[in-house]
């Protein structure tokens, strides 16, 4: 029997799964860094979402630990290098919330598009506006995919029947396997030009870090809606704001930023942009895949077992 802490809220199903396993399930959420020191401290497994921060000085303190599971896709909050100098398995969930990143997604390229948020709130001070939330159809425009990994590719798949051309740049995807998905790979430069709608997908890395800046948002179209469900920083948001406020976009949607959790921001309060507070893997569905997931992954690496959804194996 192992003990495995659990850090944050992880589904019951997840828990569960732990415990019938024979492992004593320690559920400790909401620790500071000190409390959370001590905490992990001989622990075989640790269990997290996005908030705890897995560095050198927390894996030290984790003297015991076997595996970190990370229940969701996303890894920029572990320390891998360090995990993997100290002989710690590092997993993740990588498919448990992308129907729901997906769906997130769509739904903010709707609402931005029809300035559905916008209106709302005027209605619900007491303003009928109709005449000044005008907005754009998806029907027949460009849509432009940043990223044709699981996400981008469920993306292309729910906003085809919408008639769009669709294109993408990903260095890691073939020409070929993007035609499979009915999507046509083109260069970062010829993307921007040429969407109406840019979607980001993309994951959190040195070189996808601002990947998107003053000089990317220069050369898109002045109508140009863009999307960010994927990580905060990809998008600068001061360059964006920037490229808003000189009517070089025409409005942008994005539920991750470079710094979470983020309550100011320049492109918050403005009548061109729709925000919301990381709610792509928010659904029961998503936080039951990721709590089952995760739980199955961290049994294998405690019986010793290949765990197939290792990154460091």
């Amino acid at each position: 029997m192992a003990r495995v802490l659990v850090s944050e809220t992880l589904a019951d199903a997840g828990l569960d799964l732990l415990r019938a396993a024979g492992h004593d399930v320690d559920v400790r959420t909401g620790l500071s860094n000190d409390e959370l020191r001590d905490a992990v401290a001989g622990a075989q497994a640790l269990v997290i979402r996005s908030a705890t921060q897995v560095d050198a000085e927390l894996l030290d303190a984790g003297d015991s630990l076997v595996v970190v599971g990370r229940a969701g896709v996303g890894l920029d909050n572990v320390d891998v290098a360090a995990a993997t100098e100290r002989g710690v398995l590092v997993c993740n969930a990588p498919s448990s919330n992308v129907v729901s990143a997906a769906e997130m997604t769509v739904a903010l390229m709707l609402a931005l598009a029809r300035r559905v948020p916008q209106a709302h709130q005027a209605l619900s001070e007491g303003r009928w506006e109709r005449g000044r939330w005008g907005g754009m159809e998806i029907y027949r425009k460009t849509v432009g995919i940043l990223g044709l990994g699981r996400v981008g590719r469920l993306v292309a798949q729910r906003i085809a029947p919408f008639d769009v051309a669709l294109i993408a740049f990903d260095p890691y995807v073939s020409a070929e396997s993007a035609r499979a998905a009915g999507v046509d790979m083109v260069s970062f430069d010829e993307l921007l030009e040429r969407s109406d709608i840019i979607t980001l997908h993309m994951p959190q890395t040195p070189e996808t870090a601002g990947l998107l800046g003053a000089e990317g948002l220069a050369k898109c179209r002045p109508h140009a809606l863009i999307i960010n469900t994927a990580r905060g920083g990809i998008l600068d948001e001061a360059a964006a704001a920037a490229a808003l406020d000189a009517g070089r976009l025409g409005g942008i949607a994005l539920d991750v930023y470079e710094t979470e959790p983020m309550t100011e921001s320049p492109l918050f309060g403005r009548t061109d942009v729709v925000a919301t507070p990381h709610l792509g893997a928010s659904t029961a569905e998503a936080q039951d895949r990721a709590g089952t997931h995760i739980a199955e992954q961290v049994n294998l690496a405690l019986a010793g077992d290949p765990v197939p959804d290792a990154v460091n194996a």
